[in-house]
């Protein structure tokens, strides 16, 4: 399978982060705006930034991941196949990267999210930020049509490679150490409405849970023995009144060396790349919280651009493809959830704050553009 008709363009759609020291508080206004964060909490996150100099590592790896991309388009005979990289917070913003594409030629883009689960940060918001690029793209005459790929969290190909990486960390540590799953924590609020609403909300935490127990078996099956896990959340930024998904990594940690575990692999799986909540709540912090306590401690690598995680992202855009040519492809999974939707159902991952039109969903009315 080489094509990717009726797509003209592959956009990498992902979070962005600053340059360098001057950019870092217009950064975190812009992923911030509207929510009310106090100004003290935004220097604070900034602190984190300016640990390593200002600049995120996020847009270094999104290129090595486009490269990645690239090469394996390219090997399976979509050298001709434009691929685009746009970011919600920072250059190249989405709005810019889908206009230059358009004065390309381009009327279809499929959308590849750099985050591989259900709700509103991860998912949602990221469809409210194309629906509003293409408004305003539509106020100027330019029309576009855009999907997405289906979550990825339970594609076999991210699931082995978090699985080897886990493997590889546990090698570092004495027998019985434990593996801990970090992803970003949100408020219980808004897991609560993540998902689909004919599914009970929750999907976040459920997702989450399910990809760990399947890394946790693939891994236990690599290196001969069963290992213990349990999930836990970094990064929380809401006020203390406000409950957030726990434990967090550092108090787990604390409790899991007051209860005798001889050593942690810490499995950053609900991130794609090393960025800022890896390297500094996980890197920094969460390594300093365990050389306090004397636990050992070794963090397993992300999927980043690993050749088997790039393969499974392009079979996702195939696959995608053809679901748009009307066929019926393979929808390989990995654990006990099937396969994601790919066009989502309304107040999927509702927005809890101020609601605004979504892309790519079931009430999705695509923008007139001025003139036609």
């Amino acid at each position: 399978m080489s094509d990717a008709k009726p797509y003209d363009a592959v956009l990498l759609l992902s979070f962005g982060g600053p340059e360098g020291p001057d950019d870092v508080m217009p950064f975190l206004e812009n992923v911030t705006r509207g929510r009310g964060i106090p100004r003290e909490r935004l220097e604070d996150v900034a602190e984190h930034y300016l640990h390593f100099g200002g600049k995120s590592p996020i847009n270094d790896q999104n290129k090595e991941l486009l490269a990645a991309l690239r090469g394996e388009l390219d090997a399976r005979g979509l050298a001709d196949l434009p691929l685009l990289w746009g970011n919600r917070n920072w250059e190249p913003y989405v709005t810019d990267v889908l206009r230059e594409a358009h004065e390309g030629g381009v009327r279809r883009v499929l959308t590849v999210f750099t985050s591989a689960y259900s709700s509103y940060s991860s998912c949602r918001q990221y469809r409210e930020d194309l629906a509003e690029a293409l408004g305003t793209l539509a106020e100027e005459g330019r029309g576009l049509e855009v999907d997405k790929i289906r979550h990825y969290f339970n594609h076999p190909a991210f699931a082995d490679v978090n699985a080897a990486a886990v493997a590889e960390a546990v090698a570092q540590l004495p027998e019985g150490a434990r593996v801990v799953f970090v992803t970003h924590s949100i408020p219980d609020a808004m897991n609560d409405v993540s998902g689909p609403p004919a599914a009970g909300g929750g999907a976040y935490v459920r997702q989450h849970l399910d990809v760990a127990a399947e890394v946790a078996r693939r891994a236990s099956e690599r290196v001969g023995r069963e290992l213990s896990w349990d999930l836990a959340y970094c990064s929380r930024s809401g006020p203390p009144t406000q409950p957030w998904l726990e434990p967090d990594v550092n108090d787990h940690l604390r409790a899991l060396h007051a209860d005798g575990v001889p050593g942690v692999v810490v499995a950053p799986v609900g991130f794609v790349s090393d960025h800022m909540e890896v390297k500094f709540d996980l890197d920094t912090e969460a390594a300093e919280t365990a050389g306090e306590i004397g636990l050992p401690f070794a963090r397993a690598a992300t999927v980043g651009a690993t050749a088997q995680f790039v393969a499974g992202l392009v079979d996702l855009v195939q696959e995608r493809a053809a679901q748009a040519r009307g066929e019926d492809p393979e929808l390989p999974v990995a654990g006990g959830l099937g396969p994601s939707h790919t066009v989502c159902p309304v107040d999927c991952c509702r927005n809890l704050r101020a609601p605004r039109p979504a892309a790519t969903g079931e009430d999705w009315q695509a923008p007139v553009p001025a003139g036609s």
